[in-house]
């Protein structure tokens, strides 16, 4: 049975035994002589005691159930996501990160280039910048794994050549993609990509 159920018939109850023995009390401290039977009379006392003790007793009786209720509804914490997990922030990581948004800008001006032949070599290219951003990562994983802290050390000076190489590639893809949007043809790109391709970082030579 509910807690619901079971507060309205306990509410019943008492509102009803409360009301019955109220008006038991005002009937026998009555002065007046009754003519009616004791049938009758408990008959009244039943009725009155269900009309004015027992129903509002239920009302309040079930508002106390679903109160309650409410109480002891069990409440499920919400579910916390997970922490991302986060690389550690280092000078390694700073030129990485110079590193990896030249690669970004340079795929992106790719996109803006007219289609042809032209702009086919040249989103080559810049997928061959992206395998270069592999070796640049793994330059810096040796530097952490050495310990090095020191900003004059052969490996960190290598990442930051690699790191202005990477800028100067970036500008000078600029420079191509826009000739490229007069002259489209692969005849008269082919010099400045060739130019660009040897201009192309190669850490892993």
């Amino acid at each position: 049975m509910g807690v619901v159920v079971r507060s309205a018939l306990w509410g019943l109850g008492i509102g009803s035994l409360l009301m019955a023995a109220f008006v038991t009390m005002i009937e026998l401290a009555s002065t007046t002589e009754s003519t009616s039977s004791t049938f009758v009379t408990i008959t009244a006392i039943l009725i009155f005691a269900l009309l004015f003790g027992g129903i509002p007793g239920t009302v309040i009786g079930t508002a106390v159930g679903f109160i309650r209720r409410s109480l002891h509804r069990p409440r499920y914490p919400r579910p916390v996501p997970p922490p991302i997990p986060q690389q550690p922030y280092d000078m390694w990581s700073e030129l990485v990160e110079r590193c990896a948004e030249s690669t970004r800008r340079v795929a992106a001006a790719v996109q803006t280039v007219p289609r042809s032949p032209a702009k086919d070599w040249l989103a080559r290219i810049s997928e061959q910048l992206t395998r270069e951003l592999d070796d640049v990562r793994g330059i810096a994983q040796l530097g952490r794994a050495l310990g090095a802290v020191d900003r004059q050390h052969p490996v960190y000076q290598r990442l930051l050549k690699a790191a202005h190489d990477f800028h100067q590639f970036e500008n000078e893809v600029g420079r191509v993609a826009l000739q490229m949007f007069d002259h489209p043809e692969l005849d008269e790109a082919r010099t400045h990509l060739e130019v660009l391709e040897k201009q192309l970082p190669q850490l892993s030579t």
